[in-house]
C-alpha cells in the first residue's frame, strides 16, 4: 500500500454470517458486499483510486439467531471491530477517504450513527453503500416486501455465486406475509424486534417474493444499476474534503 496517497479511497466490505432461507448460503450478504467491491474497482478504481481492504465477515444479524449457523456480533462488539479495524488503517496509511460497502441490512440501523463516530475521532471523509438498494431495477413485479433471501438476493447470487444457490432446497408450500413483514418490519413510525422466524410473517426465513422465479439476467441488472449509481456516490466523496 505504498502508492496510497491522501486522495485515496479505502473500499471496505462488510457482510454477515446468517440464515438465508434454504436456498442460500449463510455469508450471501458477504459474498454480494465483496463481491460488489470488487466491480466498483474494476469500473472507478484508477478514476478514483480505490483501494480494498479485508472483509468483515460478521455483522449484527439477531433477527436470525433462531437458525443454526447463524453467527451476530453485539453492538458493542460490532462498533469496537469496526472501530479498530478503521483506525488501523488511518494508523498504517495516508488514506483519508473511506467507503463502506454494506451487504447486510441488519447493519444498516448502525452505520449511520457510527459514521458519526469515526469522522469526528479522525477528521475524515466517508460513507456507506448499500448495492442491493442503490438499484432502482424492479423484478419480477415485487409485490412483497423484499426484506430477506427473495427474489433479488437470490438473483445477484445467480450471478455472483450461482454454484451456491440451491432451489431445489425451498420447500413447495412456503409462505411470505407481506403485511406483516411491512407492519414488523418496515414501519417507519413502530420499531419491533422482528425475527425471520417468526411464522406469522414467513414460513422458511424468506421474506420476499418467489426465489424461484430469479434469474441471474436480473441479478446483473440489479448489480449494473447499483454500479451505475456508485459512481456519483463516489464522485461526491472525491470531492469532498476530510
Amino acid at each position: 500500500m505504498t502508492d496510497l496517497t491522501t486522495e485515496s479511497v479505502l473500499c471496505l466490505p462488510i457482510g454477515s454470517h446468517e440464515q438465508h432461507g434454504p436456498h442460500l448460503p449463510l455469508n450471501t450478504d458477504t459474498v454480494i458486499a465483496e463481491r460488489f467491491t470488487g466491480m466498483l474497482v474494476q469500473r472507478y478504481g484508477e478514476q478514483h483510486d480505490l483501494w480494498t481492504l479485508p472483509t468483515i465477515p460478521y455483522g449484527l444479524s439477531l433477527e436470525h439467531a433462531w437458525s443454526p449457523g447463524t453467527v451476530s456480533l453485539r453492538i458493542a462488539s460490532f462498533m469496537s471491530l469496526l472501530d479498530a479495524v478503521v483506525t488501523e488503517h488511518l494508523r498504517a496509511t495516508p488514506a483519508r477517504r473511506l467507503l463502506i460497502i454494506n451487504g447486510h441490512g441488519g447493519n444498516r440501523g448502525i452505520l449511520e450513527p457510527a459514521l458519526h463516530e469515526l469522522r469526528r475521532a479522525h477528521a475524515f471523509s466517508l460513507c456507506v453503500i448499500h448495492p442491493a438498494s442503490l438499484s432502482a431495477v424492479q423484478v419480477g413485479g415485487e409485490t412483497v416486501p423484499e426484506i430477506h433471501a427473495g427474489i433479488r438476493e437470490t438473483a445477484m447470487m445467480l450471478e455472483l455465486a450461482p454454484e451456491d444457490v440451491h432451489l431445489d432446497s425451498l420447500p413447495t408450500d412456503f409462505t411470505v406475509n407481506g403485511a406483516e413483514a411491512k407492519r414488523l418490519v418496515l414501519d417507519r413510525g413502530t420499531t419491533w424486534p422482528w425475527t425471520s422466524g417468526d411464522t406469522t410473517i414467513a414460513t422458511c426465513g424468506v421474506i420476499g417474493g418467489d426465489p424461484c422465479r430469479a434469474t441471474a439476467d436480473a441479478g446483473r441488472a440489479i448489480l449494473d444499476s447499483a454500479l451505475d449509481a456508485a459512481g456519483h456516490v463516489l464522485t461526491h466523496l472525491t470531492n469532498h474534503s476530510p
